[in-house]
């Protein structure tokens, strides 16, 4: 099995920067894809950013040039740094992986989430 553990959300007022980090742990064969997703109150989950075990990224519109997704796979983390916040930028974070333990197949894990609150 694998867990992830997201760290990093808080209150920030617009235009603030926040850093969420999220670990996998566990009996870890490989991580492939890994992902941000956000969910505000009364919408549906969206993707956020995404990154290849290669470092390919991707993001959706609202958030290209404000957000930077990276990862270290010796640490098996991905991160998302968030520049010039705004308050359609408040929800609860989550990361999702792609991830392969020892004598499983490949499956997705989500983490808890964590909240991002943005204040005007």
């Amino acid at each position: 099995q694998v867990q992830l553990v997201e760290s990093g959300g808080g209150l920030v007022q617009a235009g603030g920067s926040l850093r969420l980090s999220c670990a996998a742990s566990g009996n870890i064969f490989s991580i492939a894809d890994m992902a941000w997703y956000r969910q505000a109150p009364g919408k549906q989950r969206e993707l956020v950013a995404g990154i290849t075990r290669g470092g390919s990224t991707n993001y959706t519109d609202s958030v290209k040039g404000r957000f930077t997704i990276s990862r270290d796979n010796r640490k098996n983390t991905v991160y998302l740094r968030m520049n010039s916040l705004k308050p359609e930028d408040t929800a609860v974070y989550y990361c999702a992986v792609e991830a392969r333990s020892y004598g499983s197949t490949w499956d997705d894990y989500w983490g808890q989430g964590t909240q991002v609150t943005v204040s005007s």
